[in-house]
């Protein structure tokens, strides 16, 4: 998306801390698969954070289409990156291509799923 407005590292800021990318994402690690107990970006579910004037798009999938979380957590994404101050508004963009597989788990949630 064009107008991306994270800022880069030794970008000079003047008033308020920006929102990054980073601060985005650790706050949708607090976003939990209630099924598998472990947090969407741990799991691999969270596939962009993209920053622009008016708001954040996440865009994520589920680990199956016919997962029955799906809305709960589209609406903990809106409210764990929203609970970012400057955040604006943010919307959640589902996606199914490429697929989610357990491959793209990172390894300590690997450990508690014991793969």
């Amino acid at each position: 998306m064009s107008g991306r407005r994270w800022p880069r590292e030794g970008d000079a800021v003047s008033g308020p801390a920006p929102v990054t990318e980073t601060m985005v994402l650790a706050a949708l690690g607090e976003v939990i698969d209630s099924e598998l107990g472990l947090d969407i970006v741990s799991l691999g579910l969270v596939y962009d954070v993209d920053g622009s004037d008016d708001g954040i798009v996440v865009t994520y999938t589920l680990t199956s289409p016919g997962c029955p979380l799906g809305e709960q957590i589209a609406a903990e994404i809106v409210a764990a990156a929203g609970s970012v101050p400057g955040a604006g508004r943010v919307r959640p963009r589902l996606v199914f291509s490429p697929p989610w597989s357990p491959e793209m788990v990172d390894e300590d949630a690997r450990f508690a799923l014991g793969y």
